[in-house]
């Protein structure tokens, strides 16, 4: 049998255009899986009483202490959460930047369960966030439903809901 030149030449170009191929697609799969390793970063302001952008405005809220919050949340509270922005994701890895913008003393941070979820989905918090520090908080978020807030500040409990 007789092949000519041209022909084998084709079919071992056509080869290597494969082979080629299967290389791009495994390292856009690896670039992919890395991508998905990799958390989503969420950004939060806190000033005075409050995360600004749940809320979608800075209430400039004047404050130096705890029970300034307290004060002012005992009366704006109700009203601020009825507007709030519920933060919807799906599940997975998640960096929570959260930025102290201009209180004057320590904040902190804290991400948990809500409700029945407070038992049995995952939680991150921590403090020192004195004014302009910025830290991140990483957590792996699970279906449910979580809130958010600074027990240092007072802030309200924010929403979030994991569904995916």
């Amino acid at each position: 049998m007789h092949v000519s030149g041209k022909l084998l030449g084709a079919a071992a170009g056509a080869v290597a255009l494969a082979g080629l191929n299967a290389v791009l697609v495994s390292g856009a799969a690896e670039a992919a899986d890395k991508m998905a390793d990799k958390p989503k970063v969420i950004t939060l302001t806190q000033t005075g009483c409050q995360f600004v952008e749940p809320e979608g405005t800075d209430h400039h809220y004047k404050t130096s202490k705890k029970a300034d919050c307290e004060k002012i949340n005992d009366k704006t509270e109700d009203a601020r959460l009825a507007k709030h922005k519920v933060l919807k994701l799906k599940p997975g890895k998640y960096v929570f930047r959260v930025k102290n913008e201009n209180v004057p003393y320590m904040l902190g941070f804290y991400l948990r369960g809500q409700g029945i979820g407070r038992l049995t989905l995952p939680k991150t918090s921590g403090g020192g966030l004195h004014k302009g520090v910025t830290k991140d908080y990483e957590i792996t978020l699970k279906p449910g439903k979580y809130i958010y807030s600074c027990p240092l500040n007072t802030t309200p409990d924010y929403r979030i809901e994991v569904k995916g």
